[in-house]
Parts: C-alpha cells; sequence; structure tokens
C-alpha cells in the first residue's frame, strides 16, 4: 500500500489547488480518513507525517485506538454522525468533533465535556444537499445552534461542515461548499460568538480540490490515501 507516495501526490495537488485559488498550502489540513483501515495502515500514515486522522464512527475508534503509534502532535477528529449515547466515549476519544448538528446534542457534549475536563473543538454539520441518508441542521436553524455553541463553557466552537451529495463531475459540487463558505461569513457578520469562526470543514478524496477552491480549511481524505475500502462498516 503505496501511502507514502499517496500522501506526496495528495499534497502536490493541494498545493496546486491553493496555489489556482491564490490561498496559502499551509491553510488546508489534510485529515486521514481511516474508516475500515487497519490500525497497521493508520500507523504506516503517521510515521510519514500524518498528524490528523478523522473516524466516522465511535464504535471502530475505540477498537482502533488502542493499537495506533501516537504522540501528542496527532489530532483525532470525529468526522461521522454522533449518536447521543456515545456522546462520553466520543469526547474521550476525540480532539473534534465535526458533526454537531443539534442544540440537544451539543448541549449533551458539553455537559459531558465538562464532567470529563475536556474542551474538544466543535464544528456544526450543516444538511445543503437534503438527502435523507446524511445528517446535519438545516440552515434555517443554524443560528440558534451557532449561539448556543458561541456561549457552551466546555466547547470550542470553531466554524462548519458538510458533506454535499455526490456527482460524477467533481466541479457539481462547488455550489454546496460556496454556500457553506457564504454561511460562515453571515454568522461572522452578524457577530454571533465574540471570535471569529474560521474553520470549513469540506471536501473528499474525489472533490478536495473544489473544496479548496471555495475556502475549505480541513479536508477529508480517505481512499486517495489508503486505497479502496475493502470491507463494509458493521454496527451491532
Amino acid at each position: 500500500m503505496p501511502i507514502k507516495e499517496n500522501l506526496n501526490e495528495i499534497q502536490t495537488r493541494i498545493d496546486a489547488a491553493c496555489k489556482k485559488a491564490n490561498r496559502n498550502p499551509n491553510d488546508v489540513r489534510l485529515i486521514a480518513v481511516t474508516k475500515t483501515f487497519p490500525a497497521e495502515a493508520i500507523n504506516e500514515a503517521l510515521s510519514v507525517g500524518v498528524i490528523d486522522i478523522g473516524e466516522n464512527r465511535v464504535q471502530e475508534a475505540e477498537e482502533k485506538f488502542p493499537d495506533l503509534v501516537t504522540n501528542n502532535k496527532v489530532c483525532k477528529h470525529l468526522i461521522g454522525h454522533l449518536q447521543s449515547n456515545k456522546v462520553r466515549k466520543a469526547v474521550e476519544l476525540f480532539d473534534w468533533i465535526h458533526s454537531i448538528d443539534s442544540i440537544k446534542l451539543a448541549e449533551r457534549v458539553n455537559r459531558v465535556a465538562g464532567e470529563l475536563g475536556k474542551h474538544p473543538v466543535v464544528l456544526i454539520q450543516v444538511d445543503l444537499g437534503k438527502e435523507p441518508t446524511k445528517n446535519g441542521i438545516d440552515e434555517s436553524e443554524l443560528n440558534d445552534l451557532a449561539a448556543y455553541l458561541a456561549t457552551a463553557q466546555y466547547l470550542d466552537f470553531r466554524g462548519l461542515m458538510m458533506i454535499p451529495p455526490f456527482f460524477e463531475d467533481p466541479n457539481a459540487t462547488l455550489p454546496y461548499f460556496s454556500r457553506l463558505r457564504e454561511l460562515l461569513r453571515e454568522l461572522n457578520s452578524q457577530k454571533i460568538c465574540l471570535k471569529a469562526l474560521s474553520e470549513l470543514s469540506m471536501g473528499m478524496s474525489q472533490d478536495f480540490e473544489v473544496a479548496i477552491q471555495a475556502g475549505a480549511t480541513l479536508i477529508r481524505v480517505g481512499t486517495a490515501i489508503f486505497g479502496t475500502r475493502s470491507k463494509p462498516i458493521v454496527t451491532l
């Protein structure tokens, strides 16, 4: 599995996309999405410079994380849907939670974080594609959730996240990414938070260059690093 070579190629593509968009490549963080990939593959990625890893499911992270060779520089991101009964374990395992999608969930994460003495970074997942298989808050409810997170004592609210519909042509995702960027601008212009929100988590293996064009600061790349996923996730 040529992980090092894949990472080098992806970084080259990131650099080119940033140059085209007149952006600094240092402003784009690459999250290696490790869904279904074994700890051995993740450790190989970590050994060649990956410092951000992303998991979709808390249960899978719980099984794999103990076998990772990590240090304090490694940042762990939960990028999948968070069920309320998994909040405590999620707060224990992850530094970032990208998928806050309701005030009720935010309140629970804040309460548990306080109990555990943690301060996770959180993003709001916004549902722009209106697909029944994907999660996220409707943009009409975004301001209320953002207002709560802005005052949540134990949460570090930094920005927004989304998953667009899949298109054969990656450029078709641009309107969705651009809309998320506009929503972030609107939140900042309304000064809902005392500090400016800066993070946009958007873009995956097939469309991260388009996401960079639209302003992504966090891109979530799995198969382009690790190869094709060969087994399904089974949740009991």
